[in-house]
């Protein structure tokens, strides 16, 4: 076998996993932004039109996450630690999957766009997003550690303050709501939105673990 094959053997296939890895959370971040359009929109039947478009992104999400898994189990020489890898494919996935969750409970449940407290928490979960996109892009190169760090900062922080949103709207939903049920599902609601941020924290916590092994 020439030495020019072999050599192309042990080559990391690094951009396959770094593209894959950009289009996972630029889906994440397509998806979030859906989530606030469907809070702000008035009408139900348009709400669930963009909740089709929720669900075809989360989709999106599984198929790319599935070719990672994929190509992890065929490539001999990969950019950093499999174990990085696979972790890093499911936290991005589960926050995806909460994202869709907290799109569906909020059309089936048809809670108003007039709740504060979810609105808020959306907007974390973007601004949550826009920065694990930062630390994602940063991973190709690693040549702006400083960028990314401060995005994972910012992730911890988002996070922390979405603990924070969320135990005031428990409070205030037991304090207020009278329809036990309309009770139930808000809290639903409210309960997947804050995993959501949980769940971009442990992305997060995936890409600081690789920033310190590889940086």
């Amino acid at each position: 076998m020439a030495l020019n094959s072999i050599m192309k053997i042990f080559q990391p296939k690094d951009r396959v996993f770094y593209s894959m890895f950009e289009e996972v959370i630029n889906t994440v971040s397509e998806m979030s932004v859906l989530l606030k359009n469907i809070i702000t929109e008035t009408d139900r039947n348009k709400r669930f039109s963009i909740l089709s478009q929720v669900e075809n992104a989360e989709h999106k999400n599984d198929d790319t996450t599935h070719r990672i898994f994929t190509e992890l189990s065929r490539t001999f020489i990969t950019p950093f630690d499999r174990e990085d890898i696979h972790h890093l494919a499911t936290t991005l996935d589960d926050v995806a999957d909460y994202i869709y969750s907290s799109a569906k409970r909020i059309c089936f449940y048809n809670i108003s766009n007039a709740d504060e407290g979810i609105l808020k928490l959306a907007n974390l979960i973007g601004y949550a997003v826009d920065e694990i996109k930062v630390a994602v892009e940063g991973l190709r190169d690693m040549k702006n550690l400083q960028a990314m760090t401060n995005a994972l900062v910012k992730i911890n922080s988002i996070e922390n303050q979405a603990d924070d949103i969320y135990d005031l709207c428990v409070e205030r939903l037991f304090d207020m709501e009278q329809d036990i049920k309309m009770l139930i599902k808000k809290r639903e609601v409210y309960h997947a939105m804050e995993t959501a941020t949980d769940k971009c924290e442990d992305a997060g916590n995936a890409i600081e673990s690789i920033i310190v092994k590889y940086a």
